[in-house]
């Protein structure tokens, strides 16, 4: 069986939750499901700091992926407050997400991680949904995204979520998008959910 690969793109100021689901998911299936996800961790810099401080060291940076070797990019939303949107939109971090769309790969993105994809123009005259705040749902269709008012959006390839709550969610629909409905519903069970 083909190995997947996911690359999970933090830029500093992360929701650690919203990483995690995706570490554990993975991981779980990786263990005691399929056997076929792994995940690695990538950002503008090798430490990061993610909303409410807490320090990371990530596998790789932005200018060291091979995209071609990647199935899927996600995508975690964090805090302005943490410094979030430096690097989400850092030009950087967008040419990669603009990479991985053009080699029509699975992205997916949780609440506010949705905004670093409007901005690179890849949900442009696509359905999406954010973080559910006045401000940030008005950015999102500033930049041309057919705003939808439910948790999880999946247009195509790509796929947005409106907080927190939906990260595990959005870890299974990608695990069901890269291995199959019956390995994903055997990690869930094997997980508690």
């Amino acid at each position: 069986m083909k190995q997947k690969k996911i690359l999970l793109l933090l830029a500093s100021g992360f929701e650690i939750l919203e990483a995690s689901a995706f570490i554990d998911v993975m991981g779980w299936n990786l263990e005691e499901g399929d056997k076929s996800t792994v995940l690695y961790s990538c950002g503008l810099r090798k430490e990061l700091i993610s909303s409410f401080r807490q320090h990371f060291i990530v596998d790789c940076t932005v200018r060291e992926v091979d995209i071609g070797s990647f199935d899927t990019l996600v995508i975690p939303g964090g805090f302005k407050n943490f410094g979030y949107y430096q690097d989400a939109y850092n030009e950087e971090f967008l040419n990669l997400i603009r990479g991985f769309k053009s080699q029509n790969k699975i992205i997916a993105s949780v609440c506010v991680g949705s905004l670093p994809l409007a901005k690179s123009g890849i949900l442009q005259n696509k359905n999406g949904t954010t973080y559910n705040n006045v401000e940030y749902r008005n950015e999102l269709k500033n930049y041309g995204v057919n705003l939808m008012d439910i948790p999880i959006v999946i247009d195509d390839q790509l796929i947005t979520s409106n907080g927190p709550s939906t990260a595990v969610e959005v870890s299974f629909i990608l695990l069901e998008k890269l291995t199959s409905r019956e390995n994903t519903l055997r990690v869930r069970k094997l997980m508690g959910y």
